[in-house]
């Protein structure tokens, strides 16, 4: 079987011969960190990305099939961005910098993690109109009709490649910082925010049909979104549901008209109190599924949403950290939870620093070593 035939089998309840691989990429700095012990050519850890040709090269030498998260898109995003922009640079090194969202963020010296942010400038309806409703419109060029035109006859077909079709709330809580958005959409100004979430996503709607206009055919579709952290959602389900329950039934109708039904979505967290939105309104595949302080997510929502609930993920990548025990472990539970069907394992995110190059190849190894 191929690896397309793979998976979209076992997303729809069908047989497979094997399991496969799967993976969602690498930090950089895991790269390096392998390039360093010399496991692996120090080309590699210079320019790989998702789907690009050295992870390609990399997939083989470790045993992977292929990474989900290889998709398409188009420029979704606010265009033009913000300038951006050193604001202040502080007596510790630090610097406050305008990004392109326009959000004031603090960089430390030698930190690479996400910024904490200072500030951001979508505080009211004059904001809203001057700077960033203008970038938010659509205009033909967002899509490069011409690449997808010819999608056909250039994307690789031993690897499922899906749209993405952008983000509902992600994005609009990098515009507006986690604080931003809760006093906007709770205390100063329920209307505006409203109108920020459906001026973007109709953006990002557009943009969406004008890629399968094109006649560009894909495996799955794809959302980002990011509204969850340790404890549940950055925003009550009620409101969630509310505000982007009908753009994300758009987009899911839009891909159901042009044959596709799987539908994934990327929010780290703990998502299940937002599932209902996503299941109600065409969102079937949750991804990565992440495994943290809260457990696995996978098989308690199974059991309470059905088998519409796929999944993607739910592989605790800290195990190759550790040792073959571990993985071993994490074996088992994925052949648990794959059992169930609907399911194929996938560390639960990106492999970061510390992760051993040889755990890494024994997993993909033995995870491929398993039937359905």
């Amino acid at each position: 079987m191929t690896n397309v035939e793979r998976a979209m089998n076992l997303l729809h309840y069908k047989d497979v011969d094997r399991l496969p691989a799967v993976h969602f990429g690498y930090w950089p700095e895991l790269l390096e960190e392998w390039a360093a012990q010399g496991k692996i050519p120090a080309e590699l850890a210079v320019g790989n990305y998702d789907g690009s040709d050295k992870e390609r090269m990399l997939d083989k030498i470790i045993g992977w099939d292929f990474n989900y998260y290889h998709v398409v898109g188009c420029n979704n995003h606010l265009s033009p961005p913000f300038e951006v922009k050193v604001i202040e640079t502080l007596p510790d090194g630090s610097r406050r910098t305008q990004n392109a969202d326009g959000v004031i963020e603090r960089i430390k010296p030698g930190i690479t993690s996400i910024p904490s942010e200072d500030d951001y400038l979508l505080k009211d309806r004059d904001a809203f109109e001057k700077y960033y409703k203008p970038k938010m419109e659509y205009f033909p060029e967002r899509v490069d009709v011409e690449f997808y035109k010819r999608f056909n006859e250039i994307r690789p077909y031993d690897v499922p490649v899906g749209l993405h079709m952008g983000s509902v709330m992600g994005n609009i809580r990098n515009l507006t910082t986690v604080i931003g958005m809760s006093y906007l959409m709770y205390d100063e100004d329920e209307d505006l925010f409203a109108d920020v979430v459906d001026t973007y996503a109709e953006m990002q709607y557009k943009c969406t049909e004008r890629i399968f206009e094109t006649g560009a055919k894909f495996d799955y579709a794809h959302f980002w979104e990011d509204i969850c952290f340790k404890n549940g959602p950055l925003l009550s389900p009620d409101k969630f549901d509310e505000l982007c329950a009908k753009h994300y039934k758009k987009r899911c109708d839009l891909c159901h008209k042009y044959g596709i039904d799987i539908i994934s979505v990327d929010c780290d967290g703990v998502i299940g109190e937002l599932i209902p939105t996503w299941l109600n309104n065409g969102v079937n595949t949750m991804f990565p599924m992440e495994v943290g302080v809260w457990g696995d997510q996978f098989e308690p929502n199974r059991k309470k949403f059905g088998k519409d609930l796929l999944c993607i993920g739910g592989m605790d990548k800290t195990a190759l950290r550790v040792d073959k025990a571990a993985v071993d472990r994490e074996i088992e539970r994925m052949k648990r939870l794959t059992s169930l069907g609907g399911f194929i394992p996938c560390p639960d995110h990106r492999l970061m620093p510390g992760t051993k190059f040889e755990l890494v190849q024994y997993y993909a190894e033995k995870i491929k070593e398993i039937t359905p």
